[in-house]
């Protein structure tokens, strides 16, 4: 296995904030046996960054983001890698070995999630405030009163534009689905984290109010600081809040680069047949580019590149070697190009080119 360091990522004085090395992450399915989810996925992410990770569902997102803060199931373990994680006090530490009460400090305080289901995130018979109270005497212990954390309760719902005395006495069914997305913000938010992982922030919302919860996203990231990691199946969502794209495709990690990058120049078949299966918005109208077939099973992958059954551009060569995430242009401060593809040098020199 190959733990590589994350070619688009840019360096800075402190050094990433998230180091993922060769992460595998698995699920038991009984008798011993565990299919793997996610493959070799190695990425960093500086402090301030946001990336994307995009792809079909089952790719994998979700269990890696989940993996990332040992949120899984039970039957689900990151069987190999690092996960390496940049303290506030300095220190560098794996949280795959972290201690039980070690880790309980760490989520919230350090990394948080917005889970996907606003509505299923919430217990239903508990009130907003109460949410809140039990956020902060779980992660943080009793360092604040019942007067305090409530005080800061309504600070955070202000800052993602709700009203404190309307949302904290309410339970979470009397809020609109747009009222719960920004509630989970908010709670996220919290402790302060230095990362943020949002696990399809807006979905099953309407245009309106996706629009007012990435505007605010944006907001808070340039005014907090906080690094985030968002999972969707967006694209514009992505287009809009990510610095930089990681292409997830059958568990594996196989174009990252800036933004730009992979939405005018995308160098794997896989990302420019997901950008061509949406209408565009400016520009020459055309048809939307179905993608055939399905993605393989994660327990039954193809011996060489998993996408090459449903890959127009597939040589003999395809099926029997595995293609590594290489290098395709060399960028200032370590934002490089790179692709998981045999042909990707040949094939496209012209890219998806929609400038």
């Amino acid at each position: 296995m190959s733990h590589v360091t994350d070619p688009t990522a840019a360096p800075t004085a402190e050094g990433p904030l998230l180091s993922v090395r060769g992460v595998d992450v698995g699920y038991r399915t009984g008798r011993r046996k565990q299919v793997t989810a996610v493959r070799d996925v190695s990425f960093d992410l500086y402090p301030g960054q946001s990336m994307a990770l995009v792809g079909e569902s089952g790719c994998g997102k979700t269990t890696l983001g989940l993996g990332l803060l040992r949120l899984l199931p039970r039957t689900g373990v990151v069987s190999a890698g690092e996960v390496l994680f940049r303290r506030k006090d300095g220190r560098l530490v794996d949280v795959r070995t972290l201690a039980r009460e070690d880790l309980r400090r760490f989520r919230w305080n350090e990394a948080a999630m917005v889970f996907q289901g606003a509505m299923n995130a919430f217990n239903p018979v508990l009130r907003v405030r109460d949410h809140f109270l039990d956020t902060f005497r779980a992660h943080e212990g009793g360092r604040r009163s019942r007067a305090r954390i409530l005080e800061r309760s309504a600070e955070l719902l202000r800052m993602v534009r709700l009203d404190p005395a309307r949302v904290l006495d309410g339970f979470p069914h009397e809020l609109s689905g747009g009222m719960r997305q920004r509630t989970l913000i908010a709670l996220a938010l919290a402790l302060e984290p230095q990362l943020l992982i949002l696990d399809e922030p807006t979905t099953a919302l309407d245009i309106l109010t996706q629009r007012s919860i990435v505007e605010r996203l944006a907001e808070l990231r340039e005014e907090l600081r906080f690094a985030m990691v968002f999972i969707t199946h967006d694209l514009g969502l992505a287009a809009e809040l990510a610095d930089r794209v990681g292409t997830m495709y059958a568990g594996r990690m196989i174009e990252t680069g800036t933004t730009r990058d992979i939405f005018h120049r995308a160098r794997h078949p896989y990302t420019s047949a997901l950008i061509n299966s949406v209408p565009p918005v400016t520009g020459d109208l055309r048809v939307p580019e179905s993608l055939p077939g399905g993605p393989p099973s994660v327990g039954a992958l193809p011996p060489g590149c998993s996408f090459a059954p449903r890959c127009a551009r597939a040589v003999d060569r395809c099926e029997s070697t595995r293609p590594t995430l290489d290098v395709l242009r060399s960028r200032p401060e370590g934002m490089s190009h790179a692709a998981a593809c045999l042909r990707s040098h040949e094939l496209f020199s012209e890219g998806v080119t929609r400038d």
